[in-house]
């Protein structure tokens, strides 16, 4: 498994193709007078080599949506469709199948394993996989190069820089070439232009690979560099 080709663009045909759609998505928590209802019939479509920024307040919903999206949260009525395939009545085990191969996760805090490299961490979900240790390692390493944390491989995360942990992390989430990245303020705990940096590297990535990305920010000015901007209203999903 190659590690992305950044002067390779996705075909067009590809471009045009949809990785996930969210269908009348409706969840809420509580019973009774006690129940907010967080998402009401929201609806999404997101192609491949599409970078989506998701844009709004906190506590209107982006990490309940990213959740349903990723599989981690069933939703109480709609439909989750995933490279094609429907998702609401599989098994948990058949959803951990598809989250574990077609979806990536990128989150505020980088969530690497302490006592393993960087190179170390991008191997562990492919290892898991069933993918043989050396291709791991290979594929690792390549990553780690594109992201430019290469020179970092065999340290381990309290060695490295924020910058240089939200790379390995967002590496670590490709590792394994989902089709679906979805990241909750990847740069959220990161100095300006040390956000700056890592996005460069995260658009990079996605457009090199065909990626179809949800990325959730507060950084508005990172969220107009993305193809779409959109945000929660009232439990649905609104383009800006």
């Amino acid at each position: 498994m190659n590690a992305p080709d950044p002067a390779r663009r996705p075909a067009a045909a590809a471009e045009q193709r949809v990785m996930l759609r969210l269908s009348k998505i409706s969840l809420g928590f509580g019973a009774e007078e006690a129940r907010v209802d967080v998402l009401t019939g929201a609806d999404l479509e997101l192609r491949a080599g599409e970078m989506v920024a998701l844009v709004a307040p906190s506590g209107a919903g982006k990490s309940t949506l990213l959740q349903v999206a990723g599989l981690l949260e069933r939703p109480d009525a709609g439909e989750v469709v995933v490279g094609g395939r429907k998702t609401s009545e599989l098994t948990d085990s058949n959803r951990t199948a598809i989250r574990r191969v077609l979806i990536g996760f990128v989150y505020q805090f980088h969530h690497l394993l302490p006592e393993f490299t960087a190179q170390e961490n991008l191997m562990m979900p492919q290892l898991i996989r069933g993918i043989p240790k050396q291709e791991a390692a290979r594929r690792a390493a390549q990553l780690l190069a594109y992201m430019r944390v290469d020179h970092r491989a065999t340290h381990r995360p309290a060695e490295l820089s924020g910058g240089e942990q939200q790379r390995v992390a967002i590496a670590r989430a490709v590792a394994n070439a989902p089709r679906v990245l979805l990241a909750d303020e990847p740069t959220g705990n990161l100095d300006p232009r040390t956000s700056g940096f890592v996005f460069e590297g995260l658009m990079r990535l996605v457009r090199a690979s065909g990626l179809a990305a949800v990325i959730a920010t507060h950084n508005h000015e990172l969220a107009a560099r993305m193809d779409r901007r959109i945000t929660l209203e009232g439990g649905q999903v609104v383009e800006l």
